[in-house]
């Protein structure tokens, strides 16, 4: 789900026309499926520099072909679920042998 700041410029028209003109360049596609060799439909168009507040109005960051990509739901599930896990890692936390999120002690 969008964040609450981000959701005027993903209902842009804008938007809507660079998302779907991208899918058609990666014909609908997972990229990091079909570079295993697997054909799975696309889902997502992902960001791959990060949206924030300061820059999504900027078209070469949010609008830009090169800095997207196509990404089935397992795959944008997994980058997130990843990049949540080395955030939390930096600021005092890790994942202990059972897999579970604990406090790093000072």
């Amino acid at each position: 789900m969008a964040k609450e700041w981000a959701k005027k410029f993903y209902k842009s028209k804008a938007w809507q026309e660079c998302r779907a003109s991208y899918i058609v360049t990666v014909n609908g596609l997972c990229e990091r499926c079909l570079a295993l060799n697997e054909y799975r439909n696309g889902y997502i168009v992902h960001h791959k520099i990060v949206l924030t507040p300061d820059n999504i109005g900027d078209p070469y960051v949010a609008l830009n072909h090169e800095h997207l990509e196509y990404c089935c739901l397992d795959c944008h599930n997994e980058e997130h679920e990843v990049a949540a896990s080395v955030a939390a890692c930096r600021v005092g936390f890790k994942f202990n042998s059972a897999g579970q999120m604990i406090k790093v002690d000072s």
